[in-house]
């Protein structure tokens, strides 16, 4: 299993531009290091502040900078610190990825120059308490996503949205009088 950890400074800095964004989605890219044990902390993360309410979609020149500068601050060591994977919002939405968040995710996994063994995806959005609720998943090459533990650093609260699970055809019908 993995384990992603959500770094105190993520964490203040992820409250702060949900809070800007509203009901705009936002995301970026996740620089991470790697604990060990299948564990990975979350260190730093971009910002791309231009999504709509329903749709973000990310730049990946930006993004690509931002990283450039994360293995310069952190010693050009990329076994233990490296790109991580994506995040987004859905402030109006389930904390889940979407259909076009998954395919979207494969791609660039089954990208050739991508060298990565997994990638990771993060979906936040701010509780109404105020509170982060997310999911991370993890994908690899040909094979299904999985879900990934979500946790926060020492004194960092995060929620992990659980997935809606459909009622069964028959609770279903008995439900609604068929």
């Amino acid at each position: 299993m993995i384990d992603i950890v959500l770094s105190t400074r993520c964490a203040r800095k992820l409250k702060k531009e949900l809070r800007a964004a509203g009901r705009n989605e936002i995301g970026g890219v996740l620089a991470g290091e790697h604990l060990g044990d299948g564990r990975f902390l979350i260190k730093d993360l971009s910002v791309q502040r231009d999504g709509t309410p329903c749709r973000f979609v990310r730049d990946p020149a930006r993004h690509r900078k931002f990283m450039r500068r994360f293995h310069l601050l952190t010693g050009n060591n990329p076994e233990r610190f490296n790109y991580l994977g994506e995040w987004h919002s859905h402030p109006s939405f389930l904390a889940l990825p979407s259909g076009p968040d998954v395919r979207a995710m494969l791609s660039e996994i089954d990208d050739p120059e991508q060298v990565a063994t997994f990638l990771i995806l993060l979906i936040v959005k701010l509780g109404s308490d105020g509170g982060l609720i997310g999911s991370t998943h993890a994908f690899r090459r040909l094979r299904m996503p999985v879900r990934a533990n979500l946790v926060g650093d020492a004194g960092v609260a995060v929620r992990e949205e659980a997935p809606i699970a459909a009622p069964g055809p028959l609770r279903a019908l008995r439900r609604y009088g068929g």
